[in-house]
Order: structure tokens, then C-alpha cells, then sequence
């Protein structure tokens, strides 16, 4: 007879490091993600490996290491990581708690108004040019790693694991699921180099859903799918949502070239197509920018 293997219900009402665990949150392909408390009763995130990989030597230093580097990137737009280390059997890693994301208002809502996702992409797009700037490539950005916080911001979460996970994969030859498929960029698919252009493409996926409630790609086989966004072109946004604007439609179609030389550069090009969507600057976006840049 043989044990079974650990459960996430198994950590909940128990202590990991300096965090009390009290309700699962969700689950990934190697990760376990907790709401909890530290000791002063501060509400905080805390993902945990699953023992499987935490037991693997190389896997715990990537993913520690990505989680590190993702620590560095101190700005309002992207999830600030507190604490990154093991404890016991357990390595974790400690982030600020938000309670919602736009993975799961789209579930409760459906599509978004336009204004609403312009809003959206414009913290992302400040949560790209940052952390490009530094160096460091979200490669798995969706509408799950889109956090919404409660003063209104979307907060990006989640950068480097997939650069952790296809540097294991590639030193190892272990199968494991790198990126998300529908979310995957045309070189992404064909395993050829990437650079911070794969972000946008991610990003052009992403608001395609929030806009109509559908990815613009979709298929259960993976070879059909990667093919789909080499080769074919997105559905037209308008003929889904006639009431969306032409020049929304235009900025996720850029995001969605199957060139990354047609795409966006960085945060900023984005940043100034996006304020004027629908000719309404008032969104406060460069603004927010040029603030942020100064300050």
C-alpha cells in the first residue's frame, strides 16, 4: 500500500515560515497558492512549491532564483513579493494578497466594457516597460496573472516561473507544460529566441478575451493550436462587438502580429496608443506614466 501523495488541504490552518495558511486560493502545474496571514494578522498570498518539485535540488534553485529576481521589481503594477525561502519540506514564497484577478471577472462578468479594459492594459503596460527596462520577460502573461487590486489597479503577477520551468525543462529533458497555449506567441510555438515583444503578443490574447469572452485561437489539439498562431489570422473584434472602437481594435491587433517587428516595441508606444482610444486622453495613462518615471 502506498502513501498518497501531499495534498494543498493538507497545509491549510498550518504554518509555513512566517505565514499562517488559512484558504486555498488555486493551483497550477507546480504550485500551490494559499491566502494566509503573517503574525501581525497581515493579509499576504503564499505559493507554494509542490513537495514533488520542492524535492527536486534543481527545480527549487530556478524557481527560487526567478522569484528573487521577480522581488527586485518594486513597482505599483506589479505584485511585491515579500519573502522568498523553505521551510521544512516547503519552499514558498510570500506576496501581497489581492483579492480578485481578470481571470475571474471574466468568469463572473463576462466581456468588459472597453473603457475597462483599456484601464487594465494601461497598468500592464506600465508593469511591461518596468520590467523590461530591467531585463526580466514575463513569457506566461494571461488574464490569471492579472491581479486586481482593491484600490483598482491590475497588478501583473508571476514573472520569470516560465523562464524557470523551460530552463529546467531544457537541462533535464523532464515533460513539463511551459506557457499557456493559448496565450503562446508564434515564436514561442516554434521554439525560436524570444525577446520582450512576447509579452505584447500574450497581452493581445489576453485583451481579446476580456473583449469578447473568447481567446482568438482555440483547439484540444496542441500542434493545431501552435499552427493557428503561426499562420492564422485573429477574428475580427468588431464583427463579435460592433459597439468596440476601431482604434481599440487596432492596438490589439498590433499586439497580435505574427511578427514581433509589427508589434509593439515596449510599454511606452502602447501607453500612447491606449490613451487615445476612442479619442479620450482623459484615461490619465502617460500621465500616470510620467509621474511614475519622475517620481
Amino acid at each position: 500500500m502506498t502513501n498518497a501523495p501531499p495534498a494543498p488541504t493538507d497545509l491549510l490552518g498550518r504554518t509555513v515560515g512566517p505565514y499562517d495558511l488559512d484558504r486555498l486560493l488555486g493551483q497550477g502545474g507546480f504550485a500551490w497558492v494559499f491566502a494566509g496571514r503573517e503574525l501581525d494578522g497581515t493579509a499576504v498570498a503564499v505559493k507554494v512549491l509542490m513537495p514533488r518539485y520542492a524535492g527536486d535540488a534543481q527545480f527549487e534553485s530556478r524557481f527560487r532564483n526567478e522569484a528573487e529576481t521577480a522581488a527586485k521589481l518594486q513597482h505599483p503594477n506589479i505584485i511585491r513579493i515579500r519573502f522568498v525561502a523553505r521551510s521544512g519540506n516547503y519552499v514558498y514564497f510570500g506576496m501581497d494578497l489581492c483579492a480578485d484577478s481578470l481571470a475571474a471577472r471574466l468568469e463572473r462578468e463576462g466581456p468588459l466594457p472597453e473603457a475597462d479594459i483599456v484601464r487594465i492594459a494601461g497598468d500592464v503596460a506600465l508593469a511591461l516597460q518596468f520590467a523590461h527596462e530591467q531585463g526580466v520577460i514575463h513569457r506566461d502573461l494571461k488574464p490569471d496573472n492579472i491581479l486586481l487590486h482593491q484600490d483598482g489597479r491590475a497588478v501583473l503577477s508571476d514573472f520569470g516561473i516560465a523562464r524557470a520551468v523551460s530552463g529546467y525543462v531544457a537541462s533535464t529533458g523532464v515533460n513539463m507544460t511551459i506557457g499557456t497555449p493559448q496565450y503562446l506567441s508564434p515564436e514561442q510555438a516554434q521554439g525560436r529566441p524570444l525577446d520582450q515583444r512576447v509579452d505584447f503578443y500574450a497581452l493581445g490574447i489576453t485583451l481579446f478575451k476580456a473583449a469578447t469572452g473568447e481567446v482568438p485561437f482555440a483547439s484540444t489539439d496542441w500542434f493545431a493550436l501552435a499552427r493557428m498562431h503561426v499562420e492564422a489570422a485573429p477574428p475580427s473584434l468588431r464583427k463579435r462587438r460592433p459597439e468596440l472602437s476601431r482604434r481599440f481594435e487596432r492596438v490589439v491587433m498590433k499586439c497580435l502580429a505574427k511578427h514581433p517587428d509589427d508589434r509593439y516595441r515596449n510599454g511606452t508606444e502602447l501607453l500612447g496608443d491606449l490613451a487615445k482610444v476612442d479619442g479620450k486622453p482623459a484615461t490619465g495613462l502617460l500621465a500616470r506614466w510620467r509621474e511614475w518615471w519622475s517620481g
